[in-house]
């Protein structure tokens, strides 16, 4: 069978998250620039050869690969959507958050034949890869989160900054849809609105850019457990056609095995990106041998192959800037890099969609309080959290008090709103009010706020009651400062903190990079 690349077929379900032309981004008749600047179909897990691969490139062709580099907006949401910059530790390092995203869009004669489909054709295109990549502050360890594509999420309002299109906020939509609400800066908006994770930079990397690139490394060693041929009998699947073990994948026949779904384990999209994951360990190993041989040949066509395919915020709109960053990357030991997929559990109300389950809330407070994924921080120096926008006075902070306090089998306490709000009020908080107006059900207490400008206040608040600040988020849904008393605070006056859990849910399936025994497993009706 042939090993030229197909299309890894959507499924009736799949095709509602796909728009068809309309809109300017993505559509036929937008201009030669905005074109090129979105030909960007890719697998996200090939980044890896940028972001290890153009340090060794130096400063080849300086202005030359400058040139090479598309660029875009960091983030197009509202301010009041966006996460707080993240503070520096007690030794004045800061970790780095760079989100990779890649477009299915097949916008380009080269990309199209890659991507098969061709009804798609000039599409607006969807954001199917997506992977967080969160580098501690000390540089010892690295963390990537994977949000699967059918996840359902609520998206920010969001301004073309090149056409002006507004793009209002949407619940409960596909998160691929993102890309094609004014471009990777939606993205990017829509994961700091869930996560209130500050997001650095992003980057993207078009379709054939994986071929190019995966070429220049000279393969990468990926196993499955079977022999697999990932095409079932209405012609779905990627083409992949391996035996059993351990083979090095190059050019399409790496593409084809970052786009694999049919045929690998349940033939979802979660199965696609544990691939990913396999493959991106693989990356970095065979990048950080190379880089030993320091070959300059090899490191220049990574660095023409990078550039060429890379698409980048203004921030990392630079070879020099792409070489500092890469330097930083270098420092985290292979044995420190984890990769996780973020956990979800399909949604309830739309077959074939997942939704974040509390893990996974659990895994973006891990990241947020750059906490090691791998369990193997040491204890590091501590310093109080501040904020950005300092703190009112305690009798000019507005608290509204919510019982939250309800369970599964407790009614909610009787008149805790009250009680609390007339305790804050002892405290100095003079305007602190019980809201009956709602009362919401959480299992443990949490201060809200709507703003960055109002961070600082809950803070404070926080730190008046001793609730921990990973108990202080960001919501859209409240209007102020607001203090829901959970379950963990039925009666009492002073509040208990529970002894935090930072262990990585078993939910993330994590993956060591320096696991070179990760195999795939493959489905039974796609073997040969």
């Amino acid at each position: 069978m042939s090993l030229t690349p197909q299309a890894d077929q959507d499924t009736p379900d799949d095709q509602s998250g796909r728009h068809r032309g309309g809109g300017r981004r993505g559509g036929g008749g937008t201009d030669g620039r905005r074109r090129r600047r979105r030909a960007l179909r890719w697998s996200a897990t090939v980044l890896a050869v940028v972001i290890l691969g153009t340090a060794g490139a130096g400063y080849l062709y300086y202005q030359h690969l400058n040139d090479n580099l598309k660029k875009d907006d960091l983030n197009i949401g509202d301010a009041k959507d966006r996460a707080a910059e993240t503070e520096a530790n007690a030794a004045g390092q800061t970790p780095l958050n760079i989100l990779l995203i890649g477009s299915d869009a097949r916008d380009s004669k080269e990309n199209q034949k890659l991507g098969g489909a061709k009804e798609t054709f000039g599409g607006v295109p969807l954001a199917d890869v997506q992977m967080l990549l969160h580098v501690s502050a000390d540089r010892t360890n690295m963390s990537v989160v994977s949000m699967p594509r059918d996840t359902l999420v609520d998206m920010p309002k969001c301004t073309d900054p090149d056409s002006g299109d507004v793009y209002q906020a949407r619940q409960r939509a596909m998160t691929n849809q993102s890309l094609g609400r004014g471009g990777p800066g939606c993205t990017v908006a829509t994961w700091e609105k869930l996560t209130d994770i500050h997001i650095d930079h992003f980057m993207m990397i078009d379709f054939s850019g994986v071929v190019s690139m995966a070429d220049a490394i000279g393969g990468v060693p990926v196993c499955v457990n079977a022999n697999i041929e990932s095409k079932d009998s209405k012609g779905h699947g990627s083409g992949l056609k391996l035996e059993k073990g351990t083979t090095y994948v190059k050019g399409e026949q790496a593409l084809q095995w970052l786009r694999t779904r049919y045929g690998f384990e349940d033939g979802s999209d979660l199965a696609r990106a544990k691939a990913q994951h396999q493959y991106m360990n693989s990356m970095v190993r065979e990048l950080r041998k190379s880089a030993k041989l320091s070959n300059p040949g090899k490191l220049r066509a990574l660095a023409e192959a990078a550039t060429n395919a890379l698409t980048v915020d203004p921030g990392l709109g630079t070879v020099a800037k792409l070489y500092d960053l890469a330097g930083e990357l270098k420092k985290v030991p292979t044995s420190r890099i984890t990769m996780t997929t973020m956990p979800n559990e399909y949604d309830t109300i739309q077959t074939g969609r997942v939704v974040p389950t509390e893990d996974a809330t659990k895994l973006f407070r891990l990241v947020r309080e750059d906490i090691a994924l791998d369990g193997k921080d040491k204890k590091k120096p501590t310093k109080e959290k501040g904020s950005a926008d300092p703190a009112a006075a305690d009798d000019e902070i507005a608290v509204q008090v919510q019982n939250g306090t309800r369970t599964d089998t407790l009614a909610p306490a009787s008149g805790r709103a009250t009680t609390v709000a007339g305790l804050l009020v002892d405290k100095g908080f003079a305007r602190a009010v019980a809201d009956p107006s709602t009362t919401p059900v959480e299992d443990t207490t949490l201060v809200r706020y709507p703003s960055a400008d109002l961070e600082g206040d809950a803070q404070r608040l926080a730190k008046a009651l001793g609730i921990p600040t990973s108990a202080v988020e960001k919501s859209t849904n409240v209007s102020g400062v607001t203090l829901v008393v959970g379950a963990d605070w039925r009666e009492g006056t002073a509040y208990k903190a529970p002894k935090e859990d930072d262990r990585t849910p078993d939910t993330a399936e994590a993956l060591n990079a320096s696991d070179t025994k990760a195999c795939m497993k493959v489905d039974p009706d796609f073997t040969w």
